[in-house]
């Protein structure tokens, strides 16, 4: 589908006062997304630098100028996506998802400059990354395959430390071997069994680690399920005493929009992800199931509209996301669809039930309107 260009000053609604480059066009989106979220302005200021800094060069790229490369991360090539974690008990979680590489090199060299953002990071915030360099081999090898190297997401903490995430290519050595990949992958960082605990599907578009502080370090292991139904989504869940089916049923038809539980979902596939903390475990303690919204409305305000209703259903506050829209764009709703990207519904083990939205920077292009 043909993107219609945007120019930077549409967000805020003051031309004269437009973004110029990448760096500063990403840094105000994210300044006020901490200010939605309730973080004051010095972590809004350090994790805006933060962001431009591990944007590396395409940082300081004129907004006028074409990407400067293909980053798979955004439909409009943007390296850098945003999201909301809320949950029932208070406000929501800011995260951002960055490309550091941001598809300007080989994949090769976009993999080398993820790793070494990433042990800058390691340095500076003083977390290991031995199950990282464990996969090195494997995940990122010389001559990778497929659409990405290494993302890096940052989970937005008061006190300007984020908790890290990286997320690798199991396709890298060849999307035929990517079963194999995962299952070794695996294996390398302790979790035996795991692999037995995943579903089927048509690939593993995602692993994932938590790396740093957090309380239970996981790996999440993304599948992908092209032609999905909303009765086949509540079956995915490998989690014991996790969502139900028909919770997870009504969630992706909810999202999905679409009338029958049993009608296949023809556009972009729903993901499921299945997270490990424990290494023995043959089960995971976790699982989401994502839904790219954007592929099944006609724009974006039909997309809003169900975002805020699921939210309301589980309890949360749809006010800081309708606080954060304005926050990316002076665009309407109605005018493109992509804005919001996926929604999620996520599990784990312990916490309450929390619903992911994920939203577009749209640095470069809108996808306009189906209809």
């Amino acid at each position: 589908m043909e993107l219609l260009p945007v120019l930077a000053g549409e967000v805020t609604g003051d031309p004269e006062r437009a973004a110029r480059t990448l760096g500063e066009f990403t840094a105000g989106q994210l300044r006020r997304l901490c200010g939605v979220v309730g973080l004051g302005e010095d972590d809004a200021r350090t994790y805006a630098d933060v962001l431009t800094e591990f944007l590396g060069a395409q940082s300081g790229r004129r907004l006028d100028l074409p990407p400067s490369g293909r980053t798979s991360l955004s439909d409009d090539h943007t390296p850098v996506e945003y999201s909301l974690a809320f949950r029932p008990d208070g406000p929501p979680e800011l995260r951002v998802l960055l490309e550091p590489g941001g598809g300007t090199g080989t994949l090769e060299e976009n993999g080398r400059a993820g790793l070494a953002a990433v042990r800058a990071m390691s340095r500076r915030w003083g977390f290991a990354t031995a199950c990282l360099d464990k996969l090195e081999e494997i995940l990122l090898p010389p001559d990778p395959h497929g659409p990405l190297a290494l993302w890096c997401a940052l989970e937005l903490r008061p006190g300007g430390v984020p908790r890290v995430k990286v997320y690798l290519n199991p396709a890298a050595r060849g999307a035929s071997r990517a079963a194999v990949t995962v299952r070794e992958a695996l294996d390398r960082i302790g979790h035996h069994r795991a692999f037995e605990g995943l579903p089927p599907g048509d690939g593993y578009p995602f692993l994932a680690l938590d790396l740093g502080d957090w309380e239970l370090p996981r790996v999440k292991v993304y599948v992908r399920h092209p032609d999905l139904s909303a009765a086949a989504a509540g079956e995915l869940s490998r989690m014991p005493d996790g969502p139900s089916a028909a919770a997870l049923r009504e969630f992706a038809a909810a999202a999905a929009g679409t009338g029958s539980a049993d009608t296949a979902l023809s556009g972009l596939p729903v993901l499921s992800c299945q997270a490990f903390t424990e290494t023995e475990a043959d089960r995971p303690s976790g699982f989401t199931l994502h839904v790219p919204v954007r592929d099944y409305v006609r724009h974006d305000g039909e997309a809003l509209d169900r975002a805020v209703a699921l939210l309301g259903r589980y309890g949360m506050d749809p006010a800081p996301l309708l606080r954060a829209l304005p926050s990316l764009t002076g665009r309407r709703p109605q005018d493109g669809v992509g804005l919001i990207a996926y929604l999620a519904l996520a599990h784990q083990r312990g916490l309450p039930p929390r619903l992911t939205v994920y939203l577009s920077a749209e640095a470069y292009r809108v996808r306009p309107p189906t209809g």
